[in-house]
């Protein structure tokens, strides 16, 4: 059981920098993950701690290295097209549908 189920190669050049490695944590739902690629290959994933209520954002093309605070669903200081807005609206419906801090 601790084989990955979603496996990416990085489509950014390396001036991005390092993107990120998402291991999730067997057994505790507190940590939500989302991923989505446009068409033109640029990558994005969103992470939401239910116990801290804290949303995050990564991108090759922001930097991956960069954290972009998510607060109510938008991202801070960062201009997403209408397909990555729809998609992180989303992820964070989910992932604050539940009080998971407390599971």
């Amino acid at each position: 059981m601790t084989q990955p189920i979603f496996v990416m190669p990085n489509h950014h050049t390396a001036d991005c920098g390092t993107p990120p490695e998402v291991v999730g944590t067997l057994g505790s739902p507190r940590i939500y993950h989302g991923y989505f690629e446009n068409c033109h290959g640029e990558q994005w994933i969103f992470t939401y701690d239910a116990k801290s209520g804290i949303g995050e954002l990564k991108g090759g093309d922001a930097g991956w290295e960069e954290i972009v605070d998510v607060v109510d669903g938008l991202p801070i200081e960062l201009i997403l097209s209408h397909a990555e807005g729809e998609w992180l609206r989303t992820c964070w419906e989910e992932a604050t549908r539940f009080n998971l801090a407390e599971v």
